[in-house]
């Protein structure tokens, strides 16, 4: 006679509205969509801009200027470009595991504290050596943040979307934590470090600009990355765990290790990205050492469509935004809150175009059976 548990173990289990599969087809932008996204935003934007009383073609033309003007506006969009485009090719290659990395701002926060700890405590090394040192420790910090809650998910199948949000908020209090405590400069006010010696900081790349070797880091890292997804076994294991987990399991793929290994790699970029802010921009760890681009990486991802290529280009354009809103609300008085908007109306878009061609094949094969 069959038990109470075995009954419920055989009964057919309710399939969920929403699976791993349609959220893809949800998030997963082809290049039409990323353009047509980015089109829509910007219509919206010079709408918004009329509505306050400004020419929107004047507000864009100063937009670009500011971004693109002159050397010193290139350097500095390229220098927010860079925290971008690593957090967002980590971000990346965590999805195309199938596998959400959201804590991108926390895992940067401790790799950027890392590596300004270990340039502190051991200035004394050569230049070279010292930043290798600084880099490894970044990584390896923000490698092993991100594997918390990859463990969590593979041993107790606990939702990596909340944990790593909620690691956030404990990485950067911690950090905050530091600044004010252990690693707080001696006699001064503010929350952070001791600045970083000369030898412990990335070189200027361009004269007279504040764009520093970290850009150098990061095309080197795009390469790396789009080498390894496309051209090695791990990279095709990546791939196949992210478009089918139970067919790689079937063929013989070591599924949990493929998504463990992603969240390391994609907490590791993180950490590096903090490495490039504290060596290359503010040569110390400050309490606020990043104005998100850990979240504004995940809207880089999206729009770069995962390739580590296409986030690149996705990062040198929102940091582009970002660099050229200051000038278009300094010189017309637009504000820049404008361009943020426009961020996350691409976002939208992508999303928007991908939940319709969602609903559009749920509604077909209805159709089709009730024929």
């Amino acid at each position: 006679m069959k038990t109470e548990s075995q009954d419920e173990r055989l009964a057919p289990k309710k399939k969920p509205v929403i699976e791993w599969k349609d959220l893809k087809v949800i998030i997963s932008p082809d290049l039409t969509t990323s353009i047509i996204a980015i089109l829509l935003a910007l219509l919206v934007g010079a709408g918004l801009i009329a509505s306050l009383g400004f020419n929107p073609l004047t507000a864009y033309k100063t937009l670009l200027d500011g971004a693109l003007g002159n050397k010193n506006s290139i350097a500095e969009t390229l220098i927010r470009a860079i925290p971008l485009a690593l957090v967002g090719v980590g971000v990346s290659i965590a999805f195309r595991a199938g596998t959400f990395n959201i804590g991108g701002e926390g895992q940067l926060y401790l790799g950027a504290a890392a590596a300004t700890w270990v340039g502190l405590q051991f200035a004394y090394l050569p230049h070279i050596l010292l930043l290798f040192l600084m880099i490894l420790a970044a990584m390896v910090v923000g490698g092993i943040w991100a594997c918390i809650a990859g463990i969590l998910k593979i041993r107790f199948n606990a939702s990596e979307l909340i944990n790593t949000i909620m690691m956030n908020y404990i990485a950067i209090f911690f950090v905050n934590y530091l600044v004010h405590g252990p690693m707080k400069e001696p006699g001064s006010p503010l929350g952070q470090s001791s600045p970083l010696a000369s030898q412990a900081r990335l070189a200027i790349l361009l004269p007279t600009t504040r764009l520093h070797t970290g850009l150098l880091i990061t095309i080197f890292v795009v390469i790396v990355a789009y080498v390894l997804l496309w051209h090695t076994t791990w990279g095709f294991q990546i791939r196949a765990s992210g478009k089918n987990p139970i067919a790689a399991l079937a063929a013989g793929i070591n599924v949990n290790w493929v998504a463990l290994s992603a969240f390391a790699l994609s907490g590791a970029l993180a950490g590096l990205a903090g490495f490039c802010e504290a060596a290359g921009v503010q040569h110390r760890m400050l309490e606020n050492i990043s104005p998100g681009y850990g979240y504004t990486a995940i809207v880089v991802a999206l729009l770069g469509q995962t390739n580590p290529t296409g986030v690149l280009a996705a990062a040198i354009m929102f940091a582009g935004l970002q660099v050229g809103a200051s000038t278009m609300e300094s010189a017309i008085g637009v504000p820049s809150s404008i361009v943020t908007i426009i961020q996350y109306l691409i976002v939208i878009f992508i999303i928007g175009r991908g939940a319709l061609d969602l609903v559009r094949r749920k509604i077909s094969p209805a159709k089709e059976r009730s024929k």
